[in-house]
């Protein structure tokens, strides 16, 4: 099973749009790694990402790129939401599945899922950054990848 894990696009400033709408950097950034992911030939059979329109459009761009069909809006991917049941739930689901959302949300579901601990902060994300896990016997980090890398 595999889970990308996937902080939303740089995003604009709350003042100039309390939406917060993908900033022009942040399209351009979530557009290269999308056609990052194209090239290795990434497959999902799922993405779920946050109802904020940061998120939306980050999906948007990857599901496009990945010609992913099934995608789901989920109102529980917030960036102060719990991720307590959310492992249980990936795992049920045996789909490879890409999350696109928001920190600290992203940040509690990694920690828990390769330490048993929403403290561990042991991946740095970043705007339209790609932390890959690999499940076996247990979660394990394969790759990560920033726009920076690129």
């Amino acid at each position: 099973m595999k889970l990308y894990l996937i902080q939303h696009g740089l995003a604009i400033a709350k003042v100039e749009d309390p939406e917060r709408p993908l900033s022009t950097e942040g399209k351009a950034q979530t557009q290269r790694i999308a056609e990052y992911l194209k090239s290795r030939n990434i497959k999902v059979d799922a993405i779920w990402h946050s109802t904020k329109l940061r998120a939306v459009q980050t999906a948007e761009i990857i599901a496009e790129a990945l010609t992913c069909r099934e995608t789901q809006a989920r109102d529980d991917m917030n960036p102060l939401d719990t991720v307590e049941k959310l492992p249980e739930e990936i795992l049920a689901s045996n789909k490879d599945i890409m999350i696109i959302g928001h920190l600290p949300f992203l940040q509690k579901l990694a920690d828990r899922l390769l330490a048993g601990s929403e403290e561990s902060k042991i991946i740095a994300f970043k705007n339209s950054g790609v932390v890959f896990l690999d499940y076996a016997e247990e979660w394990k980090i394969d790759w990560l990848i920033s726009p920076e890398h690129m």
